[in-house]
């Protein structure tokens, strides 16, 4: 392990750390840099041992020895608390950082060739939904995540940290507009299954209970839920069914809920219930109102 001991905030070896609360800043500067920001040992351990490669890690002297089976041959560079806090934007109290190389993505098919059940996340601008969800798909037996053009980096230090690591754990990659991405479904067996709320929509519970062997569930945005252009392509709608006058869910729980009814389909014994009581709504809470036009996302 080459240990590197830094006194000075400014030195250009830290540069991959500096300024980690600026988002606006980190979503250009990571991609662009091929890297992202890796926070604790534990999370730096899942990203090794998914062939994930550290460039530098930056400690404390207190996590020193954390570093050490972690660094490879990378550099640990060894700096004092108050100089991490400078460097960083907050207290660092999580143990080590590390700047990773980010991994090449596989391509759509090559993802799709395996996978029985997919969940396709169309925009979601916070990370902490992102890593959330990639928490449920790994938890709930998802084989893969794709993520739209726009959507949150699932690599961002917020999303990676809330996965507790998963992000490494589940494939992702990027899906491409929808005209080209449901051909690709299309052509891997899968049928797209829309969670939103259409006068159409068959109730999650009817869905599962004879799910298709191949699902992709695409999940929309926080606010503006899924687009026209998604819900086009899309073979199914599926609503989940809503009580208490509760009228929406967090697009991770929605994305949970749905995981959790496709391992578990129900009993078929069981009367299915395809349509709310009377005082109660059928939706997922990030889904547009598609009847109204009211915007019913989790508040």
């Amino acid at each position: 392990m080459r240990v590197e001991r830094i006194v000075d905030p400014g030195d250009e070896r830290l540069a991959d750390y500096r300024d980690l609360t600026d988002v606006a800043l980190r979503r250009v500067l990571e991609p662009a840099g091929g890297l992202y920001i890796a926070e604790s040992a534990k999370v730096i351990r899942r990203a090794v041992d998914a062939g994930h490669r550290p460039r530098s890690l930056l400690v404390q002297e207190k996590w020193l020895a954390d570093a050490e089976a972690l660094a490879g041959d990378a550099p640990v560079y060894l700096v004092a608390p108050e100089v991490a806090e400078s460097l960083t934007g907050y207290a660092v109290h999580r143990g080590a950082l590390a700047a990773m190389h980010r991994p090449t993505l596989p391509a759509v098919p090559e993802l799709l060739a395996s996978a029985r059940t997919v969940v396709i996340l169309e925009d979601l601008v916070d990370h902490t939904n992102v890593g959330a969800v990639f928490r449920a798909a790994a938890g709930l037996g998802a084989d893969a995540v794709l993520v739209g053009e726009r959507c949150a980096d699932p690599l961002y230090r917020r999303s990676v940290r809330v996965s507790m690591g998963t992000v490494f754990q589940v494939p992702w990659a990027r899906l491409p507009a929808w005209r080209e991405a449901t051909g690709q479904l299309h052509a891997a067996g899968f049928r797209l299954a829309a969670l939103a709320l259409a006068d159409d929509a068959v109730s999650l519970d009817e869905f599962a209970a004879d799910r298709p062997e191949r699902v992709a569930l695409a999940l929309g945005a926080e606010g503006d839920g899924l687009s026209r252009a998604a819900l086009a392509a899309a073979d199914t709608v599926v609503t989940i069914p809503m009580a208490g006058g509760v009228d929406s869910l967090n697009v991770a729980a929605a994305a949970s809920v749905a995981l959790w009814a496709l391992r578990h389909p129900p009993h078929p014994h069981v009367p299915l219930r395809t349509a709310p009581h009377a005082g109660e709504r059928s939706e997922v809470g990030h889904a547009q109102d598609l009847r109204s036009g009211r915007d019913s996302a989790s508040r």
